[in-house]
Parts: C-alpha cells; structure tokens; sequence
C-alpha cells in the first residue's frame, strides 16, 4: 500500500503540496481532472482553496475525492527528500 496523505494545502495553478504520512512531500497537478464531471467544480479558485484531508486522501466539501494512491504515484516529489 502506498503511503496517505497527512496534509494539503491548494497552491497556485490548480496545484496541491501534499505531505504523506512516510514524510515524503508532492505536488500533484488537478488541471487535467477540470473537464470532467464532479471535478468541473474545482475550477473555482475559492471552492479549490477548501481542500482538506479526509481518511487519508484529500476531499473537498461535495465529497469530490482523488485515490491516495494516484495523489502518491502521481505526484512530483520534493528532490530534496531525506537530506
């Protein structure tokens, strides 16, 4: 199992830095989910702003959600990692 998410923050260009729960930190880019169904919501800046963790993954208030383990393997991750 890949490892959850612990903290999110929504950065600029529809963007969220994620820490999981092994320490490792990413951004994972939502662009390219806008255009599609429920995820067509997030294109408000203020309504991306409300992203919060939830049971590992991030959600935002109408229950839309992303797999933890497509945020983790997806995500770029920090190079300085560890050091």
């Amino acid at each position: 199992m890949n490892p959850r998410v612990e903290s999110v923050s929504a950065v600029s260009g529809y963007k969220l830095r994620i820490k999981f729960n092994n320490g490792e930190e990413g951004v994972y880019d939502c662009g390219p989910l806008l255009d599609f169904g429920v995820f067509k919501e997030l294109r408000s800046q203020n309504y991306f702003k409300q992203v919060k963790v939830s049971d590992g993954t991030v959600m935002w208030p109408h229950e839309q959600d992303i797999c933890p383990d497509t945020l983790y393997l997806d995500s770029t991750k920090n190079a300085e990692q560890g050091a």
